[in-house]
């Protein structure tokens, strides 16, 4: 569905002009209230994998952030002095900002969002050259994240999260059509930690398969995978031929205290494994074993929000452009660099 245009992040059609919400996150199928549309056609054939077509699909998150950085510690009961921006995020639908952004011909997204946000988000996706098919949720609103981050020299981020609209993400928002003229698919993390996004995954994952359409998948977030459970984790994603963990996810994965056995450890479940280790660089493993380490770009951070999201975009527009493993894995870790240099998760906007 395509939303009509409105005001910024609390000003799409309906809202009355307030700002997004808390988010009820109850499981359930949701109700979607909006079609969603057959995208691309089909085109010359680039990238790994047999699918006829140039595009990726990204299916994940659309989420409002509310970006806090403070320095020094937070001061309990009183004021801290921050720097507050609110700005478009979510980890889906930052990989395909940065996917666009590194090249990508042809990269589209599906997500889910409250009407009180959606126009604004439909502008910032298009406006980063990404082709948004955003479905409106009637009842919850946009997901909103409070992003703490650290002033100092680490620019450390903690998340506050009410993942709203994007939790109800499911199967009757699917549509086969989707992977018409797509190349890769994208699926983030985040989809496994709710009942109808889970059940989005297993759809989408038979539609690639029975396309000959390759998957890759970040798990997102060590936190809810911890929740969530290792061993259901990786029997959620069989199937899927890139896995992009952070350092934390691979060892939570694996209980390898070392990233490097972690990183070849799941190698030996999916077909290829790029770990992403933030200022060492990632890690590219396949058949059990470490293939390459990719040194870190330099930088100094203000935010390191987004930045795996950052590296996995650039990853993947650079495999869509015929590049290896490992040489889409630097093109990653260049964004990276870029990425913790900004404010937000998303990239610079065109010029």
């Amino acid at each position: 569905m395509t939303v009509a245009d409105g005001g910024g992040p609390g000003g799409g059609a309906g809202s009355g002009g307030s700002s997004p919400g808390s988010a009820e996150t109850g499981a359930g199928s949701a109700e979607t209230g909006a079609e969603t549309a057959q995208t691309g056609a089909e085109s010359a054939q680039t990238g790994v994998g047999s699918a006829a077509g140039r595009g990726l699909l990204v299916v994940g998150d659309v989420i409002t952030d509310v970006v806090a950085r403070h320095r020094g510690p937070l001061a309990a009961g009183t004021d801290t002095t921050a720097s507050i921006r609110t700005v478009a995020g979510g980890a889906g639908a930052n990989v395909a900002c940065w996917a666009a952004h590194r090249g990508a011909a042809d990269v589209r997204l599906l997500g889910r969002v409250g009407a009180e946000a959606a126009a604004w988000h439909e502008r910032e996706l298009v406006t980063q050259g990404v082709r948004p098919q955003l479905v409106v949720d009637p009842l919850v609103p946009t997901g909103t994240v409070i992003c703490m981050v650290d002033g100092g020299a680490s620019a450390e981020r903690t998340f506050l999260t009410d993942s709203g609209a994007s939790l109800r993400l499911g199967p009757a928002d699917w549509s086969d059509a989707l992977l018409d003229g797509v190349a890769r698919l994208h699926l983030s993390g985040y989809l496994l930690f709710s009942e109808p996004s889970r059940a989005l995954v297993t759809v989408a994952l038979k539609a690639a398969r029975a396309r000959g359409v390759p998957v890759s998948l970040d798990p997102a977030s060590a936190g809810f995978l911890a929740e969530l459970g290792a061993e259901r984790f990786l029997a959620l994603v069989e199937g899927v031929d890139v896995l992009l963990p952070s350092r934390d996810e691979a060892c939570l994965l694996t209980g390898l205290a070392d990233a490097a056995e972690a990183a070849a450890e799941l190698s030996l479940r999916v077909q290829l494994v790029v770990a992403k280790q933030g200022q060492e660089g990632a890690l590219v493993a396949r058949s059990g074993k470490v293939r390459a380490h990719v040194p870190a770009v330099p930088a100094t951070p203000r935010d390191t929000t987004g930045a795996g999201d950052a590296f996995t975009g650039a990853f993947l527009a650079a495999l869509l452009a015929g590049a290896g493993p490992e040489d889409a894995a630097a093109e990653g870790c260049r964004a990276g660099a870029r990425a913790v240099e900004r404010v937000g998760g998303r990239p610079p906007l065109p010029s």
